[in-house]
Protein backbone atom coordinates (compact mmCIF):
# COMPACT_ATOMS: atom_id res chain seq x y z
CA UNK A 1 0.00 0.00 0.00
CA UNK A 2 1.49 3.56 -1.24
CA UNK A 3 0.70 6.72 0.09
CA UNK A 4 -0.21 7.79 -3.49
CA UNK A 5 -2.86 4.90 -3.46
CA UNK A 6 -4.56 6.26 -0.02
CA UNK A 7 -3.97 9.98 -2.03
CA UNK A 8 -5.89 9.20 -4.73
CA UNK A 9 -8.44 6.87 -2.89
CA UNK A 10 -8.95 9.86 -0.63
CA UNK A 11 -9.85 11.95 -3.80
CA UNK A 12 -12.50 10.20 -4.91
CA UNK A 13 -13.99 9.74 -1.76
CA UNK A 14 -14.29 14.10 -1.17
CA UNK A 15 -15.04 13.94 -5.32
CA UNK A 16 -18.15 11.81 -4.36
CA UNK A 17 -19.12 13.57 -1.48
CA UNK A 18 -18.38 16.98 -3.02
CA UNK A 19 -20.85 16.08 -6.60
CA UNK A 20 -23.58 14.29 -4.40
CA UNK A 21 -23.87 15.69 -1.49
CA UNK A 22 -23.50 14.06 2.20
CA UNK A 23 -23.21 10.41 2.26
CA UNK A 24 -23.74 7.51 5.13
CA UNK A 25 -19.82 5.47 5.59
CA UNK A 26 -22.12 2.32 4.16
CA UNK A 27 -22.94 4.46 0.99
CA UNK A 28 -19.54 5.71 0.00
CA UNK A 29 -18.31 2.86 0.79
CA UNK A 30 -20.18 1.08 -1.96
CA UNK A 31 -20.02 3.89 -4.22
CA UNK A 32 -16.08 4.37 -4.11
CA UNK A 33 -15.43 0.39 -4.73
CA UNK A 34 -12.24 0.23 -2.48
CA UNK A 35 -10.89 -2.34 -0.44
CA UNK A 36 -12.49 -1.06 2.99
CA UNK A 37 -9.04 -0.57 4.41
CA UNK A 38 -8.12 1.61 1.85
CA UNK A 39 -11.52 3.49 2.14
CA UNK A 40 -10.81 4.15 5.99
CA UNK A 41 -7.25 4.93 5.47
CA UNK A 42 -8.42 7.68 2.86
CA UNK A 43 -10.96 9.17 5.27
CA UNK A 44 -8.73 9.22 7.99
CA UNK A 45 -6.91 11.03 5.88
CA UNK A 46 -8.98 13.71 4.89
CA UNK A 47 -10.59 13.98 8.14
CA UNK A 48 -7.05 15.00 9.98
CA UNK A 49 -6.95 17.63 6.91
CA UNK A 50 -10.57 18.64 8.54
CA UNK A 51 -11.98 18.37 4.82
CA UNK A 52 -14.80 16.07 6.30
CA UNK A 53 -17.30 15.87 9.13
CA UNK A 54 -18.76 13.41 10.56
CA UNK A 55 -22.65 13.05 11.81
CA UNK A 56 -24.30 10.03 13.97
CA UNK A 57 -27.15 8.55 11.70
CA UNK A 58 -29.34 5.54 12.46
CA UNK A 59 -25.67 3.39 13.13
CA UNK A 60 -23.53 5.02 10.95
CA UNK A 61 -22.08 8.37 10.22
CA UNK A 62 -23.47 10.99 7.69
CA UNK A 63 -20.10 11.94 5.89
CA UNK A 64 -20.03 15.66 4.57
CA UNK A 65 -17.29 18.27 2.87
CA UNK A 66 -16.08 20.35 6.24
Amino acid sequence: MTYNRIGETAGIVWDAVSKRGPRTLAALIEEVDVPQSLFFMAVGWLSREDKLQFEPADGDYLVRLA
